[in-house]
């Protein structure tokens, strides 16, 4: 009989695809659109997910950009503990692309963030990156230098790009309702106070999400028409959620927008592509062995699963598994956890 179905490869079909697939086998999940060259600097940012895509392609040798660094003498957990090494430029965690953007118009001298300088226990903070100085600072003096000095360590960063990476991590985020400007945490959580007629809840959309991401695609043809995007989904779950669903349905939720936005980016750009980590880790076939006991956090071999992959993809050679010391050092920091200290 004559179908469009005939003659398609066994991973078109579930039953070979994934049913037949054998429990340790990944899968043939990836084929990328292009390859990374060898010349290509690589601008990595996202979710804490994000951190084991800029480790994976630094150990392989790929040109990662990394405009704040520390001296070598530093030990790795120290840096890390510190927000260096972990992305292209010391801004922490970016959760969602909206976050990205705005960043992006920050370092271009284009828009300033609302109330950027929050303060707990007689420190001071930056509010867009607070976990990137733990303590805090002495005075908003120095949050605000130190601000400066940064965005201009982005700016060198994306003018280097030649391929920017980007891992999406949640839909749920809050903003200044007056001016729109978003934070990587809630007001209250790390520092600042919440103030409900200053902070409201926002949970993107699918639409919005990818709206997001087209303007940051356009900032960054500006600064290189030949750049190209990498463009993925974190398979970390909603620590808390403020939507008032149960966890469980808004973490499918939040993923669900996440994937979608990322089907339309790849379908109206051929210069994006899409790495399916979050298909990797939470495949039916994995059956939940590259999550930790939590069910949330991603276990050893599941990064390597997923990063091995990316790699082998891109023909980039693999190095040998970190000591379980350099692992435990370079494990993720993600703000969202510490939510749990909410938990009655």
């Amino acid at each position: 009989m004559d179908s469009p179905y005939n003659n398609l490869p066994k991973r078109a079909f579930w039953r070979t695809g994934v049913g037949e697939r054998d429990a340790n086998d990944p899968g043939d999940l990836y084929h990328p659109r292009w390859q990374i060259a060898a010349k290509n600097r690589i601008f990595t940012a996202g979710s804490c997910f994000a951190q084991h895509v800029g480790r994976a392609l630094r150990r392989a040798g790929a040109k990662v950009i990394d405009t704040e660094v520390l001296p070598r003498n530093v030990s790795d957990g120290l840096k890390y503990k510190y927000g260096y090494g972990l992305y292209s430029a010391r801004f922490g965690n970016i959760y969602t692309a909206r976050q990205m953007l705005q960043l992006m118009g920050e370092a271009a001298g284009e828009t300033r963030p609302a109330l950027p300088i929050w303060e707990h226990a007689d420190r001071y903070f930056d509010a867009q990156r607070p976990a990137v100085e733990p303590r805090g600072l002495d005075t908003p003096e120095q949050v605000r230098s130190h601000r400066e000095a940064h965005l201009a360590r982005v700016s060198l960063a994306l003018l280097r790009t030649d391929v920017f990476v980007f891992t999406f991590g949640l839909t749920e985020t809050w903003e200044h309702i007056e001016t729109g400007t978003v934070y990587p945490t809630a007001p209250g959580v790390m520092a600042g106070y919440f103030d409900p007629d200053l902070f409201r809840f926002k949970n993107l959309n699918a639409l919005e999400c990818y709206d997001d991401f087209v303007q940051i695609r356009a900032h960054m043809k500006k600064l290189n028409p030949t750049c190209k995007f990498i463009i993925t989904v974190s398979p970390v779950p909603l620590t808390a959620t403020a939507s008032g669903d149960h966890v469980e349905v808004a973490t499918a939720s939040s993923k669900a927008s996440l994937r979608a936005a990322c089907a339309m980016l790849v379908d109206e750009y051929d210069d994006i592509d899409y790495f399916p980590s979050y298909e990797i880790i939470t495949s039916a076939n994995a059956r939940g062995i590259y999550f930790k006991a939590n069910k949330r956090s991603v276990a050893r071999v599941g990064i390597d699963t997923a990063m091995g992959m990316f790699l082998a993809a891109h023909n980039l050679s693999a190095k040998p598994a970190p000591t379980l010391a350099t692992a435990a050092a370079a494990a993720e920091f993600c703000e969202d956890v510490l939510l749990e200290a909410f938990v009655e």
